[in-house]
């Protein structure tokens, strides 16, 4: 793209101040999610009895639709990213309430809302919007001292959370609590608050345990494990040692024609498989160079909300891959989660898109600021910001 940095047009600004090492990334693994799609995809479908492009179809229309949703929010400026998150998390929590009476039932879980032909999940969108909402209050603390910002964050993560674990959905729950913990400790909170969350989250995760059956079994096979059950994440497993290095090639896979899931939770496995160990770890990479470079872009942010979203979306991103990693080569109890912008599913490529929309929009260079110094917190030298 060749844009004069004589023209003053909004393009213009846009694309001298957004980091295009972070863009061409993203489009990579956007890009790198089609070409898996075809692999993984097929195979389900005629299994489910429908077109073997269904799904690959509506992959790469959930992409398009999540490319431009992505640009579109990376125009915004931090603020209107605020305003933003405000709306998006309050339609989400509305929708969240509204789905435990009346969402539609998937697997004895009520995550989804039936929106023109298509199953949607609000808690996908709801969990950018927390996060960024959860970074400007935990800034406040340091600037407005009778505002009880604090308070503010954790009631509204044990409203979210709440919500979450009725679906269930405590993989999800894991992942939100697991942001907000890191924001926690990174924003400056006191240390002792810190580990009573902590120590609550381990409670929370026993009664899970205790709770929901789901959940021990997956947990009861995690920690005792029986090679050759035939269970998915065996299966998944199993691919990589299929696979190798270099992979079986491309559509020489066999794991994906028994998984049930092998387009969206298990597609990992698939890549294993056709694609080798190597393809794997250029993922793991491009997932990691998202996070690290988008640590380094506010590295000297003055901004405390900024420099906290960006952060906690950094994270969000990261921990939703490395989890659906993690538990298709064997680290951790299988959990349900996509791969960001890999796996199928429309509302979590239309979450995904707002999400790395948010953290391109926050990482672009606002020139006007370069000059401000970042503010002492213990001089209480931050001044009050308007959401």
């Amino acid at each position: 793209m060749r844009v004069s940095r004589a023209d003053q047009s909004r393009l213009a600004g846009w694309w001298f101040t957004v980091d295009h090492a972070l863009l061409a990334a993203v489009a990579a693994i956007m890009a790198a999610g089609i070409v898996l799609s075809l692999a993984a995809s097929p195979s389900v479908a005629v299994a489910k009895g429908l077109p073997a492009y269904y799904f690959v179809k509506r992959h790469i229309l959930f992409s398009a639709v999540g490319m431009g949703v992505m640009l579109s929010v990376s125009f915004l400026v931090p603020q209107m990213i605020r305003r933003l998150s405000v709306a998006l998390l309050a339609l989400a929590l509305v929708a969240l309430i509204y789905i435990h009476w009346n969402g539609h039932e998937i697997n004895g879980a009520k995550r989804w809302l039936l929106l023109f032909g298509f199953s949607f999940q609000p808690s996908e969108i709801a969990k950018p919007a927390f996060v960024v909402i959860t970074a400007w209050l935990l800034s406040q603390t340091h600037v407005a001292k009778d505002m009880p910002a604090l308070t503010l964050s954790i009631g509204l993560a044990i409203v979210l959370c709440t919500l979450l674990v009725l679906q269930p959905d405590v993989g999800q729950t894991v992942l939100v609590s697991m942001v907000w913990g890191a924001l926690y400790f990174v924003s400056g909170q006191p240390l002792i608050g810190g580990v009573i969350i902590a120590a609550l989250g381990l409670v929370g995760l026993a009664v899970a345990y205790a709770t929901f059956p789901h959940v021990q079994y997956r947990v009861e096979k995690f920690l005792n494990p029986n090679p050759g059950d035939h269970s998915q994440v065996d299966r998944a497993m199993q691919s990589f040692t299929e696979g190798g290095f270099f992979g079986r090639g491309p559509g020489e896979g066999t794991i994906k024609t028994v998984l049930p899931d092998a387009h969206t939770d298990f597609i990992f496995a698939v890549v294993a498989e056709e694609y080798g160990v190597i393809a794997c770890l250029a993922l793991l990479f491009a997932f990691t160079f998202i996070v690290i470079r988008a640590f380094q872009r506010v590295r000297h942010e003055p901004d405390g909300s900024i420099r906290f979203a960006v952060i906690g979306l950094a994270l969000l991103f990261a921990l939703q891959a490395y989890i659906n990693m993690g538990v298709n080569i064997g680290l951790l109890p299988a959990k349900g989660m996509t791969l960001p912008f890999i796996s199928s599913g429309g509302s979590s490529m239309i979450a995904i898109s707002i999400t790395v929309g948010m953290l391109l929009a926050l990482t672009r260079r606002r020139p006007n600021l370069a000059h401000i110094r970042a503010p002492s917190v213990s001089a209480g030298a931050y001044e009050p910001h308007r959401i």
